[in-house]
Parts: structure tokens; sequence; C-alpha cells
């Protein structure tokens, strides 16, 4: 009797794994204009079977992005966004873009009608070099400016704090602005129209901690530069905590203010003889 053995041979394939996560190897990135740089994203897992991305920029007349490499175009400020094919996954870089041409800070962004100094006050007169870079603290309708760091000392070179309050007036006094020429503290009112137009997470920029404010296209960063405490000019919360003063003076010794730290930003009020930040806006 013959047996015949039928052999069957079965082939089972690996199912293909689906794309879990992207990561860009910078949250952040500062070009001059005509500068360029490449971003790296990883997509997870590794062994993934659909790796394909697409790159878009959120303001391609301030920077445009081809295969992850980034191209400064104009000043300003661009959120560039890697997406997945698979699943839509994403990930996104700020990218503040600087004219060399034309220092930044002269320009200015206008946000809400407003046009918005792009650093801080440093020494009475002068902007601080770059937007991230904390410049001198002021207290309230005074032109004198404090340092950041410690030791303390002002910007004619002396130690004395003043805990006196300044005289009773309502607005900050032209001869005693320390903005640039053409430049000056802003009221109260610019400042809610900041905070009104858009508000950025707690973020870095540069390795400094602070919060962009503006919307997507048009959008400007404080940082968390500290304050100094009215008794003894104290340095308080530096890097963790920033109060920008504005140019108004309520019915009460305070004075409106944006505060903000990780948690919060808020409309707030001041006494005068806190050593403050000021960031200004165009005359």
């Amino acid at each position: 009797m013959t047996v015949a053995i039928l052999l069957v041979i079965v082939t089972m394939s690996c199912q293909d794994k689906n794309v879990t996560d992207i990561v860009l190897d910078k949250a952040t990135l500062s070009l001059t204009v005509g500068e360029t740089e490449t971003l790296t994203a990883t997509v997870s897992p590794n062994d993934a079977a659909n790796k394909a991305v697409s790159w878009t920029s959120s303001h391609p007349l301030v920077a445009t992005v081809a295969n992850g490499k980034v191209t400064a175009v104009k000043a300003g400020t661009a959120t560039i966004t890697v997406t997945t094919a698979d699943g839509g996954f994403t990930a996104t870089c700020t990218v503040t873009v600087t004219d060399t041409d034309e220092p930044e800070p002269e320009e200015g962004v206008l946000i809400a009608g407003v046009r918005w100094a792009t650093c801080n006050v440093d020494a009475p007169g002068t902007f601080a070099a770059k937007p991230e870079d904390a410049g001198m603290l002021y207290q309230w309708n005074r032109k004198i400016g404090w340092s950041s760091t410690n030791p303390m000392i002002n910007s004619d070179g002396g130690n004395t704090w003043s805990n006196l309050f300044p005289d009773a007036t309502y607005t900050w006094e032209a001869a005693n602005d320390p903005c640039p020429p053409g430049w000056r503290v802003p009221t109260h009112e610019e400042q809610q129209s900041l905070v009104n137009s858009g508000i950025g997470e707690w973020t870095t920029l540069n390795g400094v901690t602070g919060r962009f404010f503006g919307n997507d296209n048009q959008k400007v960063f404080f940082p968390a530069v500290g304050f100094r405490l009215g008794n003894n000019g104290e340095l308080i919360d530096a890097g963790s905590y920033g109060i920008y003063w504005s140019s108004t003076r309520i019915n009460t010794p305070n004075v409106h203010d944006i505060s903000f730290n990780s948690e919060f930003v808020g409309m707030y009020t001041s006494a005068p003889i806190t050593g403050c930040s000021v960031r200004c806006v165009k005359q």
C-alpha cells in the first residue's frame, strides 16, 4: 500500500508597526537673516513601517523649511512643525530670526496695533542685546537701572537702594522714562492688549525661561528676570518670575503691571519701589 504525505508550509508575517511619536532635536532656534540650520526628527518606534514626515512653517515670510532645513528670511518668529504621515503625530520648534542689518529691538513687532520692542531695557536709553537677556530692573518713575544679578549695582555705579516711594504722579513722566529715544513705557491698556493677543506656554529661549506674548506670526519673548524687593533691593525669584511695569499708576500707591511665572499670567499691581523689568513700545 502506498501512503501519500502532504506537506503544508504556513508562512506567517509580522504585523507592520505603527508610528507612536515624533520629536525634534531642538525646541527653539535663533538665526539671523540668510542663515540656515537643519532640524532632525526622530520617529518612534525605530522599526516603524512608515517613517515619512512633512514639514511646514507657520510664517514662511520669516522662515521657510524643506526636509528639515530651516532658512531665515526676515526678522520675526515662526513655528516649524513636522508631522508624521502615519498617525499625524507632530513636533514643533520656535524659530526667532534677527536682522543683522537692522537690530531687531529697533524694528519691534507689531501686535494688536502696538509696536513692541523685542528686548528689555538695559541701561537707561539702551536695549539689551538679545530677546532672552534680562536687562536692568527699574523702580517706577525713576530713570536708574539696577542689575538683574548680584551684587546689586545701579547704572550709575552705586549700590544705595531707595525704599522711598516716588512722587505721587499717576503716569511715568517722560523725563524719567528709561526707554531709548522713540520708545516709551507702555500704558496699562497697551499691556492688556498684548496679553489679550495671546499667551505662550512657559518655555525657554536659548536656555532662558520666560513666556511669549502675541500670536503665532507676531510675538515677543519676555524673560522671567525676577524683581528687586522694595525694602532693601533683594533680588527675588530670578529665573522663575517676571514683573513688567506699565506707565499707569492707580488710585492706590500701586502701579499696574504684567506678572507671570510657570503657572499663571496676570494683570496685577506692584508697589512703585519694587525693581521690575521694562519692555518698551514705539512712540
